[in-house]
């Protein structure tokens, strides 16, 4: 999981602050004389904030630089730096709004695939969240709401800007996402096979193969479809089940000499 640490994250998003200052060369005919002049006397400042750290008062100057050169790139420029410096002080509803803004108002921008890109950064590591990795909770068993709506962000990037330069990175985390999704319906799944609840139990699994067909997580959707209809008394599907299993993970950790193995609690190694 090397290329989600926010390292890299940081050495991605590297080349934007390059960018802004071409943006900013380009803004020669838009704010006259000492107003142009003032407008990027204050970029520079944020840019400054921005580098060592000082977001919330990157952000102030951001928001100055927004209304004072509206209609320009650096304006433009200056909502997507926002939209960052609101994420790394934790403040992840307002760099979404930020963000959906900036793609609204700015439909053809040059750094639309960027806006795309970091909407789907900011929801992508909120649900890493540090206080799920100091519980040491697996991605899957939390909401799964912000991976959804990062997986969104990332496929119309790589579905409007297949050439982006982040285009390759968001398919990676599109994996990642899928098996991320694919595993909390298994967990749920697990959950309800362990309070007696079969038929629950066997419906979700069923959804993972619905849904996720590819991640590795439907060996073990194969395996609760199977040992939830046997609880349920439902043979004909307990066989149907069994039968995908053995073919598709013929090397099954759930099979055993060609059957599938009892339960034994398997739950508790996860």
């Amino acid at each position: 999981m090397s290329i989600f640490q926010l390292v890299r994250l940081k050495a991605l998003l590297a080349p934007l602050l390059v960018a802004a200052m071409a943006l900013m060369a380009g803004c020669g005919s838009d704010p006259k004389g000492n107003d142009r002049e003032n407008v990027e006397k204050l970029y520079a400042d944020a840019r400054d904030d921005l580098n060592t750290g000082s977001y919330e008062r990157a952000i102030k100057t951001l928001e100055r630089i927004e209304g004072r050169a509206a209609g320009t790139l650096l304006a433009q420029q200056a909502m997507l730096d926002m939209a960052y410096a609101q994420w790394k002080t934790a403040e992840r509803v307002q760099a979404i709004a930020t963000l959906d803004r900036f793609i609204k108002l700015h439909p053809s921008s040059p750094a639309l695939d960027y806006a795309l890109y970091l909407k789907g950064v900011v929801n992508f590591i909120d649900n890493m969240g540090i206080l799920g990795s100091l519980a040491r909770q697996n991605l899957s068993e939390r909401d799964q709401q912000a991976s959804r709506d990062a997986y969104q962000a990332f496929q119309q990037l790589v579905e409007q800007f297949p050439a982006s330069k982040y285009s390759a990175d968001a398919r990676l985390r599109m994996d990642y996402i899928v098996n991320a999704l694919a595993e909390h319906e298994v967990h749920v799944a697990r959950y309800y096979y362990r309070r007696g609840a079969y038929l629950a139990a066997a419906n979700r699994a069923q959804q993972t193969l619905r849904d996720y067909q590819q991640a590795p997580a439907v060996e073990e959707a194969l395996y609760i479809m199977a040992a939830s209809y046997e609880k349920l008394g439902l043979t004909a599907l307990r066989d149907d089940a069994d039968r995908v299993l053995k073919k598709n993970f013929p090397s099954s950790r759930f099979i055993e000499g060609g059957v599938r193995t009892p339960e034994r609690r398997w739950w508790q190694f996860w």
